[in-house]
């Protein structure tokens, strides 16, 4: 890497990676594209039917679905293809993540060797929960906790990498938009429409993950100390490089977001994205009394999450989610969608008339918008 190239030029697939990549999203928007559309009509002409002529009724919720598509045809290819499109994800990233890792890890070592602009907070001796520290979420080889290669830096570009090959699936993710932070962005936006005032000295997100949308943050309120909070060390590493690298003065902590380590009242703002349908339901609640520990008086609470709530979907997506949790490495995702997160933020200490759960638009779907504020002092 030259003195003048950063990480953002340093990403590029070279013509090969790019065209195998983009062979893997177009397969990916196959597959849950028309393919899910062909299962959607099935189901209704046949599926549905056959399940309510033998049974009485049609299929009332996902298990009634799972036995009902059992013996598809349709959904076994959809299965199948769905599988192979994760391998291959994992695979044709993982190329140009290993070929452009001295880069990124000669770029860190001139980082950690000079005056850093944020800082990383790491624990070595932080015990990672189970289930969660045995899951290869997304089915990523190695999982989040992977630091067998360049200290974790590999597992953190990894995940970065599958970020920009759907991002280029969808023409997003090419030239100087490397690496942009779409989905922080997208939740300020969020944030504005409900909190149009707020001017949050302090921010934090949590479960931050690989950092990229943590920078959209420190991008929109500038004078703010922003924090990004995850447990895997790993994702931490690539996050703390990126962010130093892209000029943002972020500092990141590894800490479970039950037991953060600040102060009570300390953040203006805390944000997530996709933070409760990769975590053990059974700790969601903590994670919430947290949040609302270290809010300070007149702060937000603001969370994006999937928005697969059973009662907002069919049957045919009920059954293709659950497939998921079963077979592709998204194994919180229902006991997420499965509870009520207003409830939940109001036993967390949210008063009732202060939380909310919304779906706002998100291109041609939605996604589930959460959270809280705190009253003034």
């Amino acid at each position: 890497m030259s003195d003048k190239q950063n990480l953002r030029q340093t990403y590029r697939p070279t013509h090969d990676e790019a065209a195998r990549q983009a062979f893997v999203g177009a397969l990916k928007g196959y597959v849950n594209g028309p393919l899910e559309q062909r299962l959607a009509a099935e189901y209704e002409s046949e599926i549905g039917p056959a399940y309510a002529r033998e049974h009485g009724q049609p299929p009332q919720n996902r298990e009634e679905g799972n036995a009902a598509f059992a013996n598809n045809h349709t959904f076994g290819v959809w299965g199948a293809a769905t599988f192979v499109s994760q391998d291959l994800m994992w695979e044709t990233v993982g190329e140009t993540c290993e070929r452009v890792l001295p880069d990124f890890a000669r770029r860190r070592q001139d980082i950690e060797k000079g005056q850093t602009l944020g800082r990383l907070e790491l624990n070595p001796d932080l015990e990672i929960p189970e289930p969660i520290r045995d899951i290869e979420i997304h089915r990523q080889p190695g999982g989040y906790f992977d630091d067998e290669v360049e200290d974790g830096l590999l597992t953190g570009l990894h995940y970065f990498g599958t970020i920009e090959l759907y991002r280029n699936a969808k023409g997003l993710g090419t030239g100087a938009n490397v690496g942009e932070p779409g989905m922080g962005r997208y939740l300020l936006g969020a944030l504005k429409r409900r909190y149009p005032d707020l001017k949050p000295k302090r921010i934090l997100d949590l479960g931050c993950g690989a950092g990229v949308e943590t920078l959209a943050y420190k991008e929109a309120f500038p004078d703010a100390e922003v924090w990004g909070v995850d447990i895997a060390a790993p994702l931490l590493s690539f996050a703390h490089t990126w962010a130093e690298d892209c000029g943002f003065a972020v500092n990141y902590r590894q800490a479970d977001a039950r037991a953060t380590g600040f102060p009570d009242g300390h953040f203006d703002l805390v944000m997530s994205h996709i933070l409760f349908h990769e975590t053990w339901h059974d700790i969601l609640p903590a994670i919430m009394r947290e949040a609302n520990r270290i809010l300070a008086p007149g702060g937000v609470f603001l969370n994006g999450d999937t928005p697969y709530q059973p009662a907002r979907l069919s049957i045919p997506k009920q059954v293709t989610n659950d497939w998921q949790v079963i077979n592709n490495g998204e194994p919180f995702w229902t006991g997420y969608v499965d509870m009520s997160m207003r409830d939940e933020l109001i036993k967390a200490g949210f008063d009732e008339d202060r939380a909310f759960a919304d779906w706002d638009p998100l291109g041609q779907g939605e996604y589930h918008i959460f959270g809280g504020s705190k009253a003034a002092a």
